[in-house]
């Protein structure tokens, strides 16, 4: 039976969950535990709700080992699999994506921002500094007078794991 190897293109599923065992991402169907998903309006925020449905649509996953499409370690884990195997692999919050950083959280004035912006917590915006660079935050305290954005990845400081199952080497 062939084992894969690195610059192998394979088809994988997954399940990515955080230490709470909350799904976080997956490439199947019934991890989807709410109806957002079955939506249009499934994106980037199912991730917080617990939906399990991540930007991946269900089905599974094809990459090519070694390429960085999933994560590193996950690559190095398929390496010698053969169709049918699995296998679980952590991913520290470090190698992931990276340690929270309450530097990255910020507070600006409401009248700093624009008249007809109405921030609510967790409202999940994209906000550009006089250098036009874009920065993607999230609402995390509205008061009168401020409103507290968090730059963060919502998964920082979250170790990983990734339950992978190759299905195919193709």
């Amino acid at each position: 039976m062939a084992l894969a190897k690195n610059g192998d293109k394979v088809r994988i599923d997954y399940t990515g969950k955080l230490e709470d065992g909350t799904v976080f991402d997956s490439t199947l169907e019934d991890e989807c535990s709410t109806d957002e998903c079955d939506s249009d309006d499934c994106g980037d925020g199912c991730d917080e709700d617990g939906c399990g449905c991540g930007d991946h649509e269900s089905g599974p996953m094809e990459l090519t080992i070694g390429e960085g499409e999933l994560f590193s370690q996950v690559d190095e884990a398929l390496v010698g699999m053969a169709p049918g195997d699995k296998k679980s692999v952590v991913i520290p919050a470090i190698d992931a994506f990276g340690e929270y950083d309450k530097d990255k959280v910020f507070t600006v004035p409401r009248s700093d921002l624009p008249d007809d912006l109405q921030p609510e917590v967790g409202d999940e915006l994209v906000l550009t500094n006089e250098d036009d660079e874009d920065l993607g935050v999230q609402v995390v305290e509205v008061t009168t007078e401020n409103v507290t954005f968090d730059s963060n990845h919502p998964l920082a400081g979250e170790d990983l794991t990734f339950e992978v199952t190759l299905l195919e080497i193709l």
